[in-house]
């Protein structure tokens, strides 16, 4: 007599709580309570990025040059060389964000990466990035401007083919994500054996990193959070940025695509 095959249940990943002294959605707390544009959706093409990183560089030369304009009577004062030597600086310094700029472009749209990791997404990038978001800001466009900026890093990022072993990725969530999203994501996690901490400030969750001492992370969280949390952590070691859907405002019922994330992580660790 044939023994009935017994179902094996699927695998769930470790979920692990963290409180933390930095709140995760502090960055919004000006919300008034109103829908949100677009569904919570702040999906932006890369161009978006670029055109207002140009902006930013513009105006951040050009403030340089001002205030250099400003003091050179001075600083002629006390050596006749010293202006044209403070000119020079600061075309060289032109001279090098110009070439770099345009080296990101080539590898962000020719798909290959022209600098090694700690001159462009985890270097240079990062400051660009966070600089970028204070111009959006004035403009009102910060949400979509910080989407496209963490594409254009994750896309970088994923070009480096990088791959680990057991027990080295780790993966960051926020609270608020929907009981379906959060599902997903330990459901994935199971499958390739990967932990979950759930982040509910920001401090321990790099405190969860040091213990942990992965090689890499792959953290989800809206465009604000992500955009502080990457400019604190991707410098030091690699991180995936995935961003979340806000159909219900911030911080409540998150949705992401449960697809990216497992790209990502059997890209990493499958």
């Amino acid at each position: 007599m044939a023994i009935p095959a017994v179902e094996t249940p699927a695998r769930r990943a470790q979920l692990i709580r963290i409180e933390t002294d930095r709140r995760l959605g502090h960055e919004w707390d000006e919300w008034d309570g109103r829908p949100l544009p677009h569904g919570g959706d702040f999906s932006a093409t890369p161009r978006v990025f670029f055109g207002f990183a140009s902006i930013t560089l513009l105006v951040t030369f050009g403030a340089l040059a001002a205030l250099l304009f400003l003091l050179a009577p001075r600083v002629g004062q006390l050596h006749a060389s010293a202006p044209w030597w403070l000119w020079a600086v600061w075309g060289a310094a032109a001279g090098l964000a110009v070439l770099w700029f345009g080296l990101l472009l080539i590898s962000h749209y020719a798909r290959f990466n022209l600098l090694p990791e700690r001159l462009l997404e985890r270097g240079p990038f990062l400051q660009l990035m966070n600089l970028t978001s204070y111009v959006a800001r004035v403009f009102g466009r910060r949400d979509r401007v910080e989407h496209a900026a963490i594409d254009v890093y994750n896309a970088l990022a994923l070009r480096r083919g990088r791959r680990l072993g057991r027990g080295e990725l780790l993966v960051l969530i926020p609270r608020c994500l929907s009981k379906g999203a959060l599902d997903g994501v330990l459901d994935i996690a199971g499958r390739y054996d990967v932990p979950v901490f759930v982040a509910t400030r920001g401090q321990l969750a790099r405190r969860a990193i040091r213990e942990r001492r992965p090689r890499a992370v792959v953290a989800v969280a809206c465009e604000r959070d992500m955009t502080t949390g990457l400019r604190d952590v991707a410098g030091k070691l690699p991180v995936l940025g995935l961003t979340m859907r806000l159909p219900n405002g911030p911080c409540r019922d998150a949705e992401l695509d449960l697809d990216v994330m497992e790209k990502w992580v059997k890209s990493w660790v499958g």
